[in-house]
């Protein structure tokens, strides 16, 4: 047991099925309360500023994808399309995430922030049909397009995959 603490995994390395449960049920219920503050507390258009010449809350309702691409077009198809890649993008990330090898950790920890983001966004399109994004953050006149806590997710993750993809070995498991 120790000679497996000192190397850095504990039994198989492992992560049972129910404890991801957990994990991408506290994120994306993290990323709806978030959300569910701001539509209450807020009106829509609305902000305020946090911290001056750098960050502001704001109440913003994308009916697009990522920084608003395609929110001006007001199409059915669109949003369902939007829905059905949401779907696509998280069987693909599932599939991903069983056949990674156990010991490939980040990349698993990566594909969780965005599965669990991807839903978070997902569960605002069904239930509201547009995302809920309340952060905004700038410097002079250069600022970022307003995200949420799904987004801050999807953006690690990737991150983190990207760089576990370019600086470990990752394998697929053999099973």
């Amino acid at each position: 047991m120790k000679n497996r603490i000192l190397n850095g995994r504990l039994g198989s390395g492992r992560v049972s099925p129910g404890v991801v449960f957990v994990i991408v049920a506290i994120l994306v219920g993290f990323d709806q309360y978030t959300k569910s503050l701001i539509r209450k507390s807020m009106a829509l258009g609305d902000g305020y500023n946090v911290i001056p010449g750098f960050c502001d809350l704001v109440y913003i309702q994308n009916t697009g994808a990522a920084f608003g691409f395609l929110s001006h077009v007001d199409s059915v198809w669109v949003h369902r399309g939007f829905s059905i890649f949401t779907v696509m993008a998280l069987v693909v990330i599932l599939f991903l995430y069983k056949t990674l090898a156990t010991t490939e950790w980040q990349s698993r920890t990566a594909l969780v922030m965005i599965g669990s983001g991807a839903l978070g966004n997902f569960i605002d399109r069904i239930r509201l049909g547009s995302v809920t994004d309340f952060l905004l953050f700038y410097i002079g006149q250069y600022q970022w397009p307003a995200f949420n806590v799904a987004d801050s997710l999807i953006t690690s993750g990737v991150a983190l995959l990207a760089y576990s993809l370019m600086f470990s070995s990752t394998r697929l498991d053999s099973r």
